[in-house]
């Protein structure tokens, strides 16, 4: 079982750091394309500053949300073109085309992937709840407390990202959403770290918390600078994702007679890898709305449960041990 969770997890780990390169643009390469963009910006886009945004706004009746979200007059171009390139290629029995590496996706409320948002906010919306949860259930005092914190807000903060980024895809939404997604990967990776070492001196520790935050530092400036490698995001994202369930499918095994709670961490990584291979089908929206990439987010929402309960039960049994031992000892067990 480890070695089948940990494949499905290098592939989905694939996946998701490097859609990029996964997904084709036929669409926005034709000339039919091309001609329509360009025809219609010269037609519609000629004025400067404010005109061409009042233009946009009458000329493809923008809604407020549309405005709010800064949909300029060559955006609905290229909008408009992509429909019309769609219905091109659909009137020929072609398969349908994507634009940019993506599918086309019927806007709303001035989201360019309504789906994908929604389903980005309820994640967010069930690590806030659990997180709560969390805070309930679990004594302050109890050995990885603040563990549950940082993860629970790392993936808050990459969630919030991930719905800007599927609202209005620019070239920062795009960086913040890549480099915070990224920051979930290294923060659960991270915390394998931390539990495994939480019994050792915090000097240690702290050198190992220093080490990490300065390496995503420089991480995300590198990111920052430049065109957008994402070869080596891609990477980055396989290294420390493969190295985290390696970490835990170790730890699982170690403790399987003496941490029967240990079925969840397992559980959490078996799932999250089968929901992450929903990108493997790449089918085009349905409704021009719900995609591969939206499904995997949904499939995502309730699996996180298992990681809080994970931990919550985790913390309750090491903080049981501790009031037990009268304090961690130097000659007690500390690799569990």
């Amino acid at each position: 079982m480890p070695s089948l969770a940990l494949y499905a997890f290098c592939t989905c780990v694939y996946l998701y750091a490097f859609p990029k390169l996964i997904d084709a643009s036929n669409g926005d390469r034709t000339q039919f394309f091309h001609n329509c963009r360009q025809n219609c910006e010269r037609t519609n886009c000629s004025a400067d500053g404010l005109e061409i945004q009042e233009q946009a706004v009458n000329f493809y009746k923008q809604s407020i949300f549309d405005q709010i979200f800064q949909w300029s007059c060559a955006d609905e171009c290229q909008y408009g073109c992509m429909w019309r390139t769609v219905a091109a290629f659909a009137e020929r029995s072609w398969p349908i085309p994507q634009f940019y590496g993506k599918w086309p996706f019927l806007r709303m409320l001035g989201m360019q992937e309504p789906a994908s948002v929604i389903f980005s906010v309820l994640n967010f919306i069930m690590h806030y709840r659990m997180l709560r949860k969390f805070r309930r259930e679990v004594r302050p005092d109890s050995p990885c407390y603040m563990l549950a914190h940082i993860f629970g807000v790392t993936c808050l903060n990459g969630w919030i990202w991930s719905s800007i980024f599927h609202t209005r895809d620019f070239p920062l939404t795009e960086l913040l959403d890549y480099a915070f997604a990224y920051s979930i990967v290294l923060c659960t990776f991270y915390c394998m770290l931390m539990r495994m070492l939480h019994r050792y001196s915090l000097f240690l520790r702290g050198v190992i918390t220093l080490a990490i935050v300065s390496y995503y530092i420089n991480y995300f400036a590198y990111l920052s600078v430049g065109k957008f490698n994402y070869s080596f995001n891609m990477k980055v994202n396989i290294a420390t994702g493969v190295l985290s369930a390696v970490g835990w499918f170790i730890w699982c095994h170690r403790v399987r007679t003496r941490r029967p709670y240990f079925r969840r961490i397992l559980r959490f990584y078996v799932l999250f890898a089968l929901a992450m291979s929903l990108e493997l089908l790449d089918f085009p929206p349905i409704g021009w709305i719900l995609d591969a990439h939206a499904l995997w987010h949904f499939a995502t929402v309730p699996l996180v449960s298992l990681y809080y309960d994970f931990m919550i039960e985790d913390c309750r049994t090491l903080r049981k041990e501790k009031v037990l031992s009268g304090g961690y000892s130097p000659y007690f067990n500390k690799d569990i």
